[in-house]
Parts: C-alpha cells; sequence; structure tokens
C-alpha cells in the first residue's frame, strides 16, 4: 500500500522549496513506461510551468489539490485564457480534469502547496508535451511576469 499522508507531503514540498526549480515530483509508478503515471507534484509560487498540451499521443492529466492552493488554467490555440479554477480543498474545489489537445498551466497561489497528478502513460520526454509558442520558457526570464498577468487577468492578484 502506498500511503499520502502529512509527512510524505511535507517532505516533497520541503524538497520544492529547496529546489531552483521550486517544485518536486515525486513518483509513485515505478517506470515511465507505465501507462498510468501517479505522482505528488509540489510547487511553491516564484515557479514557473510554461503552458502546454498533450497530444500524439494523447494524454489526459488530472490534478486533485492536497495542500494549500494551485490555480489550474486552460487557453485557445492563441493564448487567451479559456477557463479556469482554483483548486483548495479548503473551498470544496478539489481537483480538475484536463482533456488531451488542451493548453493548460498550473500556478501555485500559497507557499507549500502540494497536488496528486495522475496522466496518461507512458512517459517519454521528447514527446510528452508541446509547449505554447505565445509563453515564455521555462528557465527564460519572462516566466513570473507572465504568471503575474494570467493572476491579474483574473482578478487573483
Amino acid at each position: 500500500m502506498i500511503k499520502i499522508n502529512s509527512e510524505l507531503i511535507n517532505q516533497v514540498s520541503e524538497q520544492a522549496q529547496v529546489s531552483s526549480r521550486r517544485r518536486k515530483n515525486y513518483n509513485f509508478h515505478e517506470q515511465d513506461v507505465d501507462l498510468l503515471q501517479r505522482m505528488l507534484n509540489a510547487m511553491e509560487p516564484d515557479t514557473y510551468i510554461q503552458p502546454h498540451k498533450h497530444e500524439n499521443p494523447d494524454k489526459v492529466e488530472a490534478f486533485f489539490v492536497l495542500k494549500g492552493s494551485i490555480l489550474l488554467v486552460e487557453f485557445n490555440e492563441n493564448g487567451e485564457i479559456t477557463d479556469h479554477c482554483v483548486l483548495n480543498p479548503l473551498q470544496g474545489n478539489f481537483g480538475g480534469e484536463v482533456s488531451p489537445r488542451t493548453w493548460h498551466t498550473l500556478i501555485s497561489l500559497e507557499k507549500g502547496s502540494v497536488a496528486y497528478e495522475v496522466k496518461d502513460g507512458p512517459y517519454d520526454p521528447t514527446i510528452d508535451k508541446q509547449f505554447a509558442p505565445w509563453a515564455p520558457e521555462e528557465g527564460e526570464m519572462g516566466g513570473d511576469l507572465y504568471n503575474r498577468s494570467i493572476l491579474k487577468q483574473l482578478n487573483l492578484l
């Protein structure tokens, strides 16, 4: 049995806080070839996840927030926001599922936020994601400003 408890959540969250990317995954699946990828995804408010989509092969991705608050955002082909949800179990918004071929990103709204993520596998980093050409690349300057612009548009800043 895999147990997801406060000790594990806090451990992964602490690793995210000291990570240069300001996030950390803790995988429950044993191999990248597994057909179901399951993980904890701990992220801090100053991390940036470039909007992306999963296609060829198409993959469904779902997030359930276990601690903290995370914004899930979907976009159209032009980078305009089409839908969003603040995932926060204390507010009754526990999770969200993203359909294949849908541009999306996550923004941590609270220090120590952790989501349980489920995604179709297998995982192959060379084809897993298509990154949005209209958003800054991860590691490039501007990711923090891009996140702030989304938060402003949605009146969350």
